[in-house]
């Protein structure tokens, strides 16, 4: 039998975590989240967590492992996955990656590139500096970085200055590291794609149902419990801009509005960078297409 992980990518809302549940069913596998979110205890409604039913149907891993005081980055996820998949191997299961963070994917596949660890005298020195100012300094050393970069971020901006800063090169060159493409598993790294207007209506689905299921009370209970503290989670797409609501910056309705925004532009690029930058076979999944029926269909493609 075939251990070797299966990955399955995709943007936001394509459908990767019910295809990965399927699939696990179908081929005897565990799920290995590939979320930089999921891994946080308490934060469910907006990181669109696999459900409790789905998680009694197959194990999944790396999912509500942390507290929210606790610092996750790339560096971490690797150690951690790289024991879950050996420990899901040596259970005689296939490891099955899902997930839309592609930082991490990358960093599991090629390992973390050249980038030095964060320094903390510096990375205090650049939180008190204001975003437009480290935005000028990234554009007038890396414009490639700039170019690139979700400048609404604050965490990857000062992350990206800080490296500059750092080695003296431009953060992209760290990034160069990398091949071009990631040398995914041949024939068990996939894609999933749809329509940009059911990616789109599923989107907005999606959102729509977060705040109607609690997510600003949820915001709200997390506030004193660390949320705002934590660099990554504070800037997770939904906690951020409901967070701004409570701090009086917008309305309920026009909070829900950006919040569709920010995850459509979010599922663009995440298209991009898995076309560009992970070795993927890409998976059209029409609408109406139930998720038993994409993961038959990718079991088949297995070699």
């Amino acid at each position: 039998m075939n251990l070797s992980p299966v990955l399955i990518a995709g943007p936001t809302a394509s459908g990767k975590s019910d295809v990965a549940v399927c699939l696990a069913e179908l081929i005897g596998g565990e799920v290995v989240s590939v979320d930089s979110m999921q891994v946080y205890r308490r934060l469910d409604l907006g990181t669109a967590k696999p459900t409790p039913a789905m998680r009694e149907r197959v194990p999944h891993h790396l999912v509500d492992v942390l507290d929210l005081t606790e610092g996750f980055d790339a560096a971490r996820f690797v150690r951690m996955a790289g024991e879950a998949v050996a420990g899901i191997q040596a259970r005689g299961k296939v490891p099955i990656l899902c997930g839309g963070t592609g930082l991490y994917l990358n960093a599991w596949l090629n390992g973390l590139g050249d980038a030095p660890p964060p320094d903390p005298v510096l990375r205090a020195e650049l939180e008190a500096v204001p975003t437009p100012v480290l935005l000028d300094e990234l554009a007038r050393r890396d414009w490639q970085t700039f170019d690139e970069i979700d400048v609404q971020n604050r965490r990857r901006v000062v992350r990206a200055v800080e490296v500059i800063r750092l080695t003296g090169k431009p953060f992209s060159v760290q990034r160069a590291a990398w091949p071009d493409r990631a040398p995914a598993v041949a024939g068990r790294s996939f894609g999933l794609e749809r329509s940009r207007e059911e990616l789109v209506r599923r989107i907005e689905d999606r959102v729509d149902g977060m705040f109607a299921a609690g997510l600003v009370d949820e915001t709200r209970r997390l506030l004193p419990e660390g949320l705002a503290g934590n660099r990554t989670a504070a800037q997770a797409i939904g906690y951020r801009q409901v967070m701004e609501h409570l701090a009086g910056e917008r309305g309920l309705r026009e909070t829900v509005e950006w919040v569709k925004a920010r995850t459509r532009q979010y599922a663009k690029r995440q298209l991009t960078w898995f076309r560009q930058q992970l070795d993927l076979e890409w998976v059209s999944v029409e609408a109406g297409t139930s998720a038993e029926e994409v993961a038959m269909g990718l079991r088949g493609r297995l070699r």
